[in-house]
């Protein structure tokens, strides 16, 4: 098993900062430093990483070594520069933001489709945080150093977000995610004809050992961490389903990867193969209604719907609840439409 973890920017030696940090794992067989890089850190090239070797910006166990050094079974290899990593060089930009709630305490944000929740590699502005520190002065930084944020949802995932606008806020809500003692209601449409009407799917989540950009089950638990979705069936649409899913656990890409686990990928979904044709027919005229929805609704099919927790200070509980957004529920409705003529 192999580790990935970003270090504090403070943490650096004679004035560099760290930017990655990864631990070889026990089944590491030999492999370039170079080229074991290049299995870690998203949009990285191969070219940029041997500049970082040459520049002696790359070290392993604490000592600098050049590209063609092969990594093995517990190694520490390290990756640092003499800027902080971008994500921590915040710069408040004014972008609207679609409020749904605010007191002196907290905020709900429905977050868009497209928007990043924090800024990181690739992503360093437009992000929410950049608009959350544009509009609103000392927010509490999250154990990550990120103001603000409580929880986070993926770039391509629309929906509920709240925002802790205090310290004491910050503790109270982090808790309640930890304790699984919040709401989370997610509205997605999968590939195929869900059979169950309800159902859990249960299964420890980690990095995929093979493709770093996704995470994976582990049936065997001794990997990843607990990971727990409940799901229904709204509606069913021929080759595709509508579901709700309720999550105990909130692991990245949970459901995106525990639909995929159970034989339902998220439709649309390019990093888990949603993009695809999963289910339905070989004819020309179903490849194009399906590659039309795919124009409709250019991202993973969900949407945090609702999303419940105790008031920090009040001790009310409150829920909000979004709509479903147009693009999904465009595609909502060729689909609907599709079914109901292919039964006729």
């Amino acid at each position: 098993m192999q580790e990935f973890k970003t270090e504090d920017p403070e943490e650096g030696d004679d004035d560099l900062y760290e930017h990655y940090s990864f631990t070889a794992g026990k089944g590491q067989e030999p492999l370039r430093v170079d080229k074991f890089l290049m299995n870690f850190i998203e949009k990285a090239t191969r070219n940029k990483i041997q500049q970082a070797a040459k520049n002696g910006n790359i070290e392993v166990n604490g000592a600098v070594v050049k590209q063609n050094y092969k990594v093995k079974a517990g190694d520490v290899v390290r990756v640092l520069f003499e800027h902080p990593p971008y994500e921590f060089l915040l710069t408040p930009e004014n972008i609207p933001l679609d409020i749904v709630y605010e007191d002196d305490t907290l905020l709900v944000v429905n977050k868009p489709a497209g928007m990043v929740v924090h800024p990181g590699h690739g992503n360093y502005s437009g992000t929410l945080i950049n608009a959350l520190i544009y509009h609103f002065e000392n927010l509490p930084e999250n154990s990550s150093g990120r103001p603000g944020l409580v929880h986070r949802i993926d770039k391509d995932t629309s929906g509920l977000l709240v925002v802790a606008k205090t310290e004491e806020a910050m503790t109270h809500l982090a808790k309640q995610f930890f304790d699984k003692t919040s709401e989370r209601e997610y509205i997605a449409i999968v590939w195929g004809n869900v059979e169950a009407e309800s159902g859990t799917v249960e299964g420890h989540i980690g990095r995929h050992p093979k493709n770093r950009m996704q995470n994976t089950v582990y049936e065997d638990g001794d990997q990843g961490k607990e990971a727990v979705t409940h799901y229904k069936v709204i509606e069913r649409l021929g080759y595709v389903t509508k579901i709700s899913c309720k999550l105990e656990t909130g692991r990245t890409h949970q459901i995106r990867v525990h639909m995929k686990y159970i034989g339902h990928t998220l439709f649309n979904d390019e990093r888990y193969g949603g993009d695809a044709i999963l289910k339905g027919t070989t004819f020309t005229k179903y490849k194009q209604f399906v590659e039309n929805c795919f124009k409709i609704l250019p991202r993973q099919a969900l949407h945090a719907k609702t999303l419940g927790f105790e008031h920090p200070k009040t001790g009310e509980w409150m829920r909000f609840d979004s709509e479903i957004p147009e693009d999904m529920t465009a595609c909502i409705e060729k689909w609907r439409t599709y079914a109901k003529h292919a039964m006729e």
